[in-house]
């Protein structure tokens, strides 16, 4: 790779070798050729300005090989993770250490986006609204306001107790079509700016990808002056990218920021005398017929396209008149948008949720129920893509809906940005290579001739894990699927004690192996996928010592259980995507009409990314040990198969359970033999 022999890679690689910074500082580093390997990829990229596609494995350390060149370098940094809670680890944890042992002194910062940061306009509004459905609301909201009158950052993530998904974040924080900016009577002290400025100045700065793909996308965060002067940029978990990034490139209109606006409006008429009279009713028909709209979609599938929802008369004449309650609210605020900025907002917001909604539609030029929206060029708004290129959709929640227009392909938009960026780009992950190759991901980014890198896991897969295929095995599409799976997992779990995880390709699977399991004679403790909150479900696991715990898609990654706690995760099928999910529907129809193959192309690689996800729950450290009980007969009977075994890191395999209860002998200090070599495929 250019740049092998650079000042910056000479550099990294002494800081992360034997007798190096951070082996001299810090007590548990341990030298690790690859990630020295990675680590000298990334600051090859830096020096070039280059992109690099790296696959790091568990273990590999990959955070701390492209901390050292970020620090080293001297340029501006990005670095992106996949969430808010990677993102505090990261900033608060790892970076502090690398920095530390380093010797540097660069400034850094921590930016997140406006809905993690408390607005004081919007805190002083809902003082006295009688909004709160509960005591414990109430509690929480004085707590908010106490902590509001000492904190220095505003980040809400300081307020104990205060659950990402809170109902009170809204009621406190602002939003891109909300904020007043400039003419806030609170700018000076505002939390956002002052976040904003302190990246400005910092030589790297931690955000994660809603906030970088959100700037990106020019959705107007406010954030549009500090990713520009980057130099560097370092996506994490980047195998997330490409499904977020066509969120971002896309529109959105759902039910509770129609509610919020309603009642904004109302808020708002405090600040002008008489404009309650004219404001209410108007406010309390859209908020009406928000609810009545998802009311009317009932009858629906949870999601689907646009073309379904037209199906539904009832639903077709709730969406017109939600399209004429946001028109009548737009009439009434009109003459009262200049008496005050936030009279002046909702005006805005008005319109804009009307052309949203009516662009969802199709019936844009429609001009029967609303006057013109604000902006002048009645322009589609940047980002947002042709008909051709996109699907309109709609998914449905308990109490809500979000209707969405989403590209089908965002490698253009994003190569784009890339190369007005000028900057150097590393994309990293424990799960982007299929089959060692890097082609599926670089054409979803729209990355022509990147340098790539496959830096494997440091473990001793020989000893420390067994890939373990049950014989006969019925179809996967087969009624007693779940009691074949039960029958051919036992004897793993009764050589185990339980300790395991299972992952399931659906819900339904989950619950009816939950169900049977309960139903039989089960020894050990289960922890089973929405009977408790995520985080709750993963301690209690941790504390049981040798339970067992099902869960679906949301728990192939970031589940962290080092040691004993986890010797068993169980995959019960191969994880192709839902036939339901009308993106990934219209995707595979663009790639049929484009001449390609959409079960090769897409469906294919897609799948083993998620299976890589989940298969890495299972080592975490080099002191791990565990089996990987893949059940899926389509592994060995479909020519397919070997594209996914290919993909796993070189697990020994059997398809005997002697192996099973040989290694968990060699476990617990019996002489056992290694699987057998005519077990072994």
């Amino acid at each position: 790779m250019a740049g092998q022999d650079s000042r910056l890679v000479r550099a990294v690689r002494e800081a992360l070798e034997e007798g190096g910074a951070l082996a001299r500082n810090l007590d548990a580093f341990a030298p690790r050729p690859a990630q020295q390997a990675l680590s000298a990829a990334v600051a090859a990229a830096f020096e070039s300005r280059g992109t690099l596609i790296a696959e790091a494995g568990t273990g590999t350390g990959k955070t701390f090989a492209y901390l050292v060149p970020a620090l080293l370098s001297g340029v501006k940094t990005i670095v992106s993770t996949g969430t808010r809670a990677l993102q505090d680890q990261l900033y608060h944890r790892d970076l502090p250490r690398v920095r530390d042992a380093l010797g540097v002194g660069l400034k850094t910062a921590l930016l997140k986006g406006r809905a993690n940061y408390l607005c004081h306009y919007r805190l002083n509004q809902a003082k006295g609204e009688p909004r709160f459905a509960s005591r414990e609301m109430v509690a929480q909201f004085q707590r908010i306001v106490a902590w509001a009158g000492r904190t220095k950052m505003g980040d809400l993530a300081e307020v104990e107790g205060l659950g990402e998904d809170s109902p009170l974040i809204p009621v406190v924080t602002s939003t891109v079509d909300n904020c007043l900016g400039s003419e806030c009577p609170f700018f000076s002290d505002c939390f956002v700016v002052q976040a904003r400025q302190r990246a400005q100045s910092a030589d790297l700065v931690v955000v994660n990808h809603h906030l970088l793909l959100a700037d990106l996308a020019l959705k107007q965060e406010g954030f549009g002056e500090i990713l520009p002067g980057a130099q560097a940029f370092v996506v994490d978990e980047a195998h997330q990218l490409p499904d977020l990034a066509s969120q971002f490139f896309g529109e959105a209109l759902s039910a509770r920021p129609l509610v919020e606006l309603a009642r904004d409006t109302v808020a708002e008429c405090k600040e002008v005398p008489g404009a309650l009279a004219a404001v209410q009713d108007p406010a309390r028909a859209l908020e009406q017929a928000a609810r009545a709209l998802r009311a009317a979609m009932d009858d629906l599938p949870v999601r689907g396209t646009r073309a379904r929802a037209r199906e539904l008369a009832v639903a077709e004449d709730a969406l017109e008149s939600l399209a004429q309650a946001l028109a009548g609210l737009s009439a009434v605020l009109e003459p009262l948008r200049g008496a005050s900025p936030g009279f002046e907002a909702c005006t805005f917001r008005a319109g804009d949720y009307l052309a949203r909604l009516q662009r969802w539609r199709d019936i844009e030029g429609d001009d029967r129920t609303a006057p013109p929206p604000p902006d002048p060029d009645d322009r589609m708004p940047p980002g947002v893509p042709d008909d051709a290129d996109s699907v309109r959709w709609y998914e449905l929640t308990a109490r809500g809906f979000r209707l969405s227009r989403t590209p089908l392909d965002v490698a253009g938009p994003l190569a784009e940005h890339r190369e007005r960026s000028k900057a150097a780009w590393v994309f990293t992950s424990a799960t982007l290579a299929i089959g060692g190759g890097f082609g599926h991901y670089a054409d979803k980014l729209g990355l022509v001739e990147p340098q790539t890198l496959l830096a494997p896991s440091p473990f001793d897969w020989e000893t420390q894990a067994l890939c373990y295929l049950p014989r006969r095995m019925p179809d996967p599409a087969s009624r007693d699927y779940g009691e074949a799976l039960i029958a051919a997992v036992r004897p793993v779990l009764e050589a185990s004690n339980g300790r395991a995880f299972l992952l399931f390709a659906s819900h339904r699977a989950l619950r009816e192996v939950a169900a049977l399991l309960r139903g039989g004679d089960c020894p050990w403790p289960l922890f089973v996928q929405g009977e408790a909150p995520r985080g709750l479900l993963l301690e209690r696991f941790r504390a049981s010592g040798n339970g067992v715990l099902l869960g679906a898609a949301s728990f192939r990654e970031g589940v962290d259980v080092a040691g004993d706690a986890l010797s068993v995760v169980v995959i019960d099928k191969l994880p192709f995507a839902a036939p339901d999910d009308p993106v990934f529907e219209a995707r595979l129809d663009a790639i049929r009409r484009g001449g390609g193959n959409p079960f090769r192309d897409e469906q294919l690689p897609q799948a083993v990314i998620a299976l890589k996800q989940g298969a890495g729950r299972l080592i975490r450290s080099e002191r791990d040990r565990g089996v990987l009980v893949l059940c899926d007969p389509r592994l060995l009977g479909r020519s397919y198969g070997k594209v996914f075994l290919d993909s796993l890191p070189p697990l020994p395999r059997s398809r005997d359970a002697d192996d099973v209860r040989a290694f968990f002998g060699r476990e617990c200090g019996t002489d056992a033999p290694a699987p057998r070599g005519a077990d072994l495929f």
